[in-house]
Formats: structure tokens, sequence, C-alpha cells
């Protein structure tokens, strides 16, 4: 299993929910997603970012499968706008 972990700080607080739904909604979209978790930071110290996404895949194949879905690449543009910064951990499982 490959698990993709993105940590996100946005320029706006007023988008953070909106972020999470429209993230949480590639599950139903994204067929080489396993599992899809999303949460929003409630403690807001120096060193948190506002969101976390955790994806699971099959393999590697299923990441890249994700990667490049057009339903992906809608959020992933509309995210760039939003964030100050995104950092990534991917590692198998």
């Amino acid at each position: 299993m490959l698990v993709h972990v993105v940590f996100m700080k946005f320029k706006d607080s007023t988008v953070i929910q909106t972020a999470k739904i429209r993230l949480e909604e590639l599950r139903e979209t994204v067929p080489s997603i396993v599992e899809l978790e999303v949460g929003i930071d409630i403690l807001h110290s120096q060193r948190s970012k506002d969101l976390v996404l955790i994806t699971r895949f099959k393999d590697q194949a299923g990441y890249q499968r994700y990667a490049t879905d057009p339903n992906h690449q809608v959020v992933l543009t509309w995210l760039k706008t939003q964030l100050i910064e995104s950092s990534t951990v991917d590692y198998i499982q």
C-alpha cells in the first residue's frame, strides 16, 4: 500500500471547510483511491498546518492514476490558488 500524506496551509481560513469537502468528494470520483481521510487542525500551534489529506493506494501505479485523474486535477488547480504552502510525505505501508 502506498500512503500519500499532504499538509496544507491556507491563505484564508474561510476556505478550509470547502477544501475538506472537495477533497472528500475525490473518494467517490477517483477509482484508484483505496482510503481517503481529511482532517482540519484544532490546536492551531505555531507548527500547525490547517489541513491534512491522507490517501492510500494499492500501489504506486494507483497513485500515478490518481495524480493524473481529471477530477483530482480540478481540485488540485483550485487548491494551488488557495494555499500558502503544502508539503508531502509518501511511503509504503
